[in-house]
């Protein structure tokens, strides 16, 4: 899957939509997080998914996949990790939420109210932290 040629192109507010002509019908979708800890280097920890239209495969990302990246930074990092989520539906399945549950002694969610612009975005997080840790 090399394409000839790539273009992004978006209007304000909207997603970048990015066509590349390439062969056959399929899909690739990926998944990652920017991951940041004092002291060190930011990585990006991800996972792609390639579909070809074959019977029985998945065409993206269920919650068991984010489930395991996230299991996969844990021990890249081993520490603590902090998630900061949009409100993507895989994000707020009940499977997902069990697993944010057994795993709180690690594990720390922010879910984000939708459509907050990132000055806001980052004020509320913030907010969230210090009520959260009674930090002054």
């Amino acid at each position: 899957m090399t394409p000839p040629r790539a273009r992004t192109w978006g209007r304000i507010g909207q997603t970048p939509v990015v066509r590349v002509r390439g062969r056959g019908p399929g899909r690739v979708s990926m998944a990652g997080m920017a991951c940041y800890k004092p002291g060190e280097r930011s990585r990006l920890i991800y996972a792609i998914r390639e579909y070809r239209g074959r019977k029985d495969e998945p065409k993206g990302f269920g919650w068991r996949d984010f489930r395991d990246l996230i299991v996969r930074a844990r021990i890249q990092f081993g520490g603590p990790i902090v998630l900061v989520w949009d409100n993507v539906r895989l994000h707020l399945t009940a499977g997902m939420r069990e697993f944010i549950d057994a795993s709180a002694d690690w594990l720390t969610v922010f879910q984000l109210r939708p459509h907050r612009e990132s000055a806001e975005t980052a004020a509320y997080v913030s907010r969230l932290w210090k009520q959260r840790y009674d930090w002054a």
